[in-house]
């Protein structure tokens, strides 16, 4: 084989926004992730909202209103 075949492993620490660390190995020295699961929703069972550059606050004022009519039509 030849030795440029392969790109370099290291042993890598994957840090998470909430704190918590995994320690595998990979082609990157650090990784840093948003979200793992210690703090993710379908895991934890605990509704959270990760907004990256307000799309949630933009999503529900360009469709709030029509939100809001579907849910009161289905009532």
């Amino acid at each position: 084989m030849k030795k440029e075949g392969h790109p370099k492993s290291y042993d890598t620490e994957i840090t998470c926004a909430c704190g918590a660390t995994y320690k595998t190995k990979s082609t990157k020295k650090t990784i840093k992730i948003d979200i793992c699961s210690n703090c993710h929703p379908f895991f934890t069972g605990q509704q959270k909202f990760i907004d990256t550059a307000g799309r949630v606050e933009k999503f529900v004022q360009k469709y709030g209103d029509y939100l809001q009519k579907l849910k009161d039509k289905k009532k």
